[in-house]
């Protein structure tokens, strides 16, 4: 029998797994999850949520990237194919020694920002997904606010493209997958961020740039010591009021 994927987003953990995500993961034989190190923090919490639904969790080795300093364009791309194809065969051969149902848990959302997606259409295997909580819903949860003004659009983009984004004419921007926030020469925008939203570690901040851009590197900084990792995002607004 042809093995099986069920891609399942759970948002920040076992608080985040809706009823219908639950259902999908107790149907599955085991969960896989690829570990960078051995006490890799965010594998733990795809450990919770598979306890919490008498799930077994397959750890795998995340394969190596070359990280050496100074790669040009070429070499880092290749060195990113590199890993990919390896993290790929890593999947491929734990599907084939277990076959069944196998699931991969995904934070968020699996349609934003993710790229487990790409590797399931790559290993070739029927697959289904399910719909996890995503950042940018907590985010505003959190806030209390709409991510929108009435009527108006909002743009998501990485924190890579802000500035391309902002040149273009964006006026009301979730920002994700940010490493840290560059927020200069955009004092009077108004801000509203959060960390490692709905789990350990969480922190909030909103008001105008130019007034809590401390606040959020120091409120960052206490979201990676607490949890040991961090995850953030925020919404930028031309104008407008926290």
């Amino acid at each position: 029998m042809t093995a099986r994927l069920h891609v399942l987003g759970m948002g920040m953990g076992p608080q985040h797994v809706t009823p219908e995500v639950a259902n999908a993961l107790r149907s599955c034989d085991y969960v896989l999850a690829l570990a960078k190190r051995p006490d890799d923090e965010l594998v733990a919490v795809r450990q919770e949520v598979c306890a919490a639904h008498g799930v077994p969790l397959v750890v795998l080795d995340d394969p190596e990237r070359d990280r050496s300093p100074g790669l040009d364009r070429a070499a880092y791309e290749g060195a990113v194919a590199d890993w990919y194809a390896a993290r790929l065969a890593v999947y491929r051969q734990a599907i084939e020694e277990r076959g069944g149902v196998a699931g991969m848990l995904v934070w968020g959302d699996p349609s934003l920002y993710d790229g487990t997606l790409r590797v399931v259409t790559d290993l070739g295997l029927p697959y289904q997904v399910w719909p996890g909580i995503s950042a940018p819903q907590v985010l505003a949860a959190r806030h209390r606010i709409v991510l929108h003004e009435v009527g108006r659009p909002v743009h998501v983009t990485p924190a890579r493209r802000l500035r391309e984004a902002v040149a273009a004419g964006q006026e009301n921007l979730v920002v994700m997958l940010t490493a840290g926030v560059d927020l200069d020469g955009l004092d009077d925008w108004t801000i509203w961020w959060g960390a490692n939203l709905g789990g350990v570690g969480e922190r909030l901040v909103g008001g105008r740039v130019g007034d809590v851009a401390d606040d959020i590197a120091a409120a960052r900084a206490a979201a990676k010591a607490e949890a040991g990792w961090v995850m953030d995002l925020f919404l930028l607004r031309r104008g407008g009021q926290a």
